[in-house]
């Protein structure tokens, strides 16, 4: 499965926040986006909200943008 992502880093919790119109999914990460980490944490949520492993979630572009494209191995 693949996914567009549009990320909120530091926010209070992590959680899906919505749709946006083009069908793109709103994330907000309690993590900060310095070295990785708001990357970090959404593969271990999205791992978690979809029951995966870790090691399934792949970010394919956008690592140092907000907007991602995230494929997800079954």
């Amino acid at each position: 499965m693949t996914l567009r992502v549009k990320v909120i880093a530091r926010s209070p919790k992590s959680e899906v926040a919505g749709e946006l119109s083009d069908g793109t999914l709103k994330i907000r990460i309690a993590a900060p986006p310095d070295k990785g980490k708001a990357n970090e944490e959404l593969c271990a949520f999205l791992a978690a909200h979809y029951g995966v492993a870790k090691s399934a979630v792949h970010i394919l572009t956008g690592h140092a943008s907000p907007l991602k494209l995230v494929r997800i191995d079954n």
